[in-house]
């Protein structure tokens, strides 16, 4: 994804920002950087859904309507806590 393809790809669609957040190796232990894990902690949070777990579906119809109940369930659990 640190290439140009996607750039380019992303910039025919629409007018997305593309910002990758790179490590420095120079640091030493922990250090927060931000926004770098917000992709990997959706997808985590989207394989609680047993259902999402495996690629189990016939077609990319169906697939694409089970994550957006997993993301409604998600979402009406937020809302309900509050």
């Amino acid at each position: 994804y640190a290439g140009p393809k996607l750039k380019l790809k992303l910039e025919k669609i629409s007018k997305f920002t593309l910002e990758i957040i790179k490590r420095s190796d120079a640091i030493k232990g922990f250090k927060i950087l931000p926004r770098r894990w917000v992709v990997e902690r959706t997808f985590a949070w989207l394989g609680r859904c047993r259902r999402l777990a495996k690629d189990f579906e016939r077609t990319i119809a169906s697939a694409e309507a089970w994550i957006y109940i997993a993301n409604i369930r998600m979402l009406t659990r937020r809302i309900a806590r509050s």
